[in-house]
Parts: C-alpha cells; structure tokens; sequence
C-alpha cells in the first residue's frame, strides 16, 4: 500500500511517499520540502498542501495511491480531519477543513491527525518504540509536547488535547508565566528556548559571533560551551531542564506505566550534562518499580511524523484507548 504523507508545521511542509509491503515493512521516499508561510493565512496554507500533494501524485508516475495522510499543527479532530483550533503562529488555521478540502480537490481519501500525536505514533510502532506495546514520546524543541501510545492507538482525550505534558506543573517552573497563558508549567524551564532564557538569566551572554556576525544566542551554542568551554552556566541551564523534564517524566508515568519513554526534538542533542541531569531527576521522582522503565531517543528524525500520519491513515490507529 502506497500513501502520500503531509506534515503541516509553522514553518515548513513537507510531503513523501510512504510505502508498506506485504511484510510490513515501511519505505519513505520523493520526500519534498516547501515553506509554510503560515502568516499569509490559513486558506494560502491549504493551497501549498493540495499542491504537495499533487507533486507527489506526479512522483508517483501511475502507481497506485490509497490515499492521504496528513500530520497537522493545530488540535485536530481525526474523526472529521477537521482544524479545530491553532495558535497564533498560524493565524487562519483553526476552522479549516483539511481533510475534505484535501478529499475535494484530489479526489482521494484523507486522514488528518495532530503533529505531535503523528510524530509519536511514527517513533513508536516504526521507530525507537518498535517492540514495546506502549509508550510516553516526549518532544523537546521550541516548546514541548507529547503522547502515550498503547498498541496502535493513541490517547487523543475529551479535548484531543491529551499528551500535553510540557504543560504539567513543575516545580522548578514555579511562577514563571506560560505561553498557554498559566503558570508554572514544564515548557517554561525544559524547552530549548526555556534554556536559551535561563543561560542568559544566570548570568550568560544573549549574543555570540558566528562567521563574523553577531547572532542571538541558541542551544547549540549553549551546548558547545558547556561541552569544550566548561561554560557553568550553560552547563547549570542544561542540568535545570534536564531534572525538571526527568521529574515531571516520572510523574506521567506514575499515572500511565509506560513500557518506555521516548525523548526527540531538536533538544535530545545535547550533551551528558543535559542527559545525566534527565536520567538523575526521574530516577529521584519514580516509584520504585518504574525506576527501570526504558528512556531512549528517538530514531526517525524528521520521518517520525510522515511515518505516524501513514500509520494512522493504514491502521486507524486514532481510536482514544
């Protein structure tokens, strides 16, 4: 079964071909990459993902193609594949229609499930997760986001918001105001810009020259001087997010019991000082018998979500559990 898989981000879209043989086995490729421009609107967005979609009928010179299966930005209902709200990064999103528009103009089936949600999904039955019949997939980037995945399913909630857990209380983040509007919550102190802002707040500088510009300061850069410059305050803002993430971690999966815990985003790249002060937090936080549970990282990169939008598509693994 051959598919074509969207991921709709803030910034980019992208679009492949996603192939399951008779095995089960899974084969990306034509994989394309084309700018969101998000802030033109949601109704310009949905013209770029109907043309990506075309492109990759025309890749797929004649083969057969079951259908669509798109990973969105946005709450998203997957019974519908309807947008049903977005943040301020894509204005205009929120009350699109996605998969009838899709449906509409191409004439093929459509199945729409959340970014975040797509992305576990893809880490857990395709990628690091392969072999354990239930998952936490935690992604630690820009903001922080997640899921639990039991079998093919993924728990959506009441308000398809489930998974949120950059958006648990956390002790370290106490009054410290949210993007969300609260306070306190875990994205605040664990996220790669949380810890751009507490390098800067305990004292580092917030610029640094690169191929003789001066740029603002970033987690890469945070990174390296932790690493080759024993910079202590990059290496105290990593060691901050890392125990808060671990702590709050273990608590989800004081609720859940998870046969693994899956970590991706762009902040999994940091060095020991952010991955022992991860392992140290949850080690201190779990329950004696969840101490074991597996922490790994993520192994599909980019793929992830492409991988979970065709899954979901396949499997109509949207079902809440």
């Amino acid at each position: 079964m051959k598919v074509i898989a969207i991921d709709i981000g803030g910034t980019k879209i992208a679009s492949a071909l996603v192939t399951f043989d008779e095995a089960g086995a899974c084969a990306v490729d034509h994989v394309g990459k084309v700018p969101t421009c998000a802030m033109e609107g949601g109704p310009a967005v949905l013209v770029r993902v109907i043309e990506q979609v075309r492109a990759r009928l025309e890749d797929a010179a004649g083969e057969e193609i079951s259908g669509v299966a798109i990973s969105s930005a946005g709450a998203i209902d997957p019974a519908t594949g309807d947008v049903v709200s977005s943040n301020g990064k894509m204005p205009g999103w929120g009350g699109i229609r996605l998969g009838s528009e899709v449906t509409a103009a191409t004439g093929l089936p459509c199945r729409v499930l959340n970014d975040v949600h797509a992305h576990a999904l893809g880490e857990s039955r395709r990628g690091a997760g392969r072999g354990y019949a239930s998952s936490i997939v935690v992604g630690i980037g820009t903001g922080v986001g997640g899921a639990f995945v039991g079998g093919e399913h993924i728990m959506l909630g009441a308000h398809m918001e489930a998974g949120h857990i950059g958006h648990v209380h956390c002790a370290e983040a106490a009054g410290m105001p949210c993007d969300c509007g609260a306070t306190g919550h875990l994205e605040c102190i664990a996220s790669g810009t949380a810890i751009t802002e507490s390098y800067i707040r305990f004292g580092g500088v917030g610029t640094y020259e690169r191929d003789g510009e001066t740029v603002p300061m970033d987690g890469a850069e945070i990174n390296r001087r932790a690493l080759e410059l024993d910079d202590g305050n990059a290496i105290a803002a990593q060691q901050l997010a890392g125990f808060a993430l671990g702590s709050v971690v273990a608590g989800v999966c004081s609720m859940l019991d998870p046969d693994c815990v899956i970590l991706s985003g762009s902040v999994i790249n940091c060095g020991h000082y952010w991955h022992d002060a991860v392992a140290q937090g949850f080690a201190e936080t779990a329950m004696e018998p969840l101490r074991g549970t597996p922490i790994l990282l993520a192994s599909l990169g980019d793929n992830a979500p492409l991988i979970g939008a065709a899954e979901h598509f396949v499997r109509s693994a949207y079902a809440d559990i």
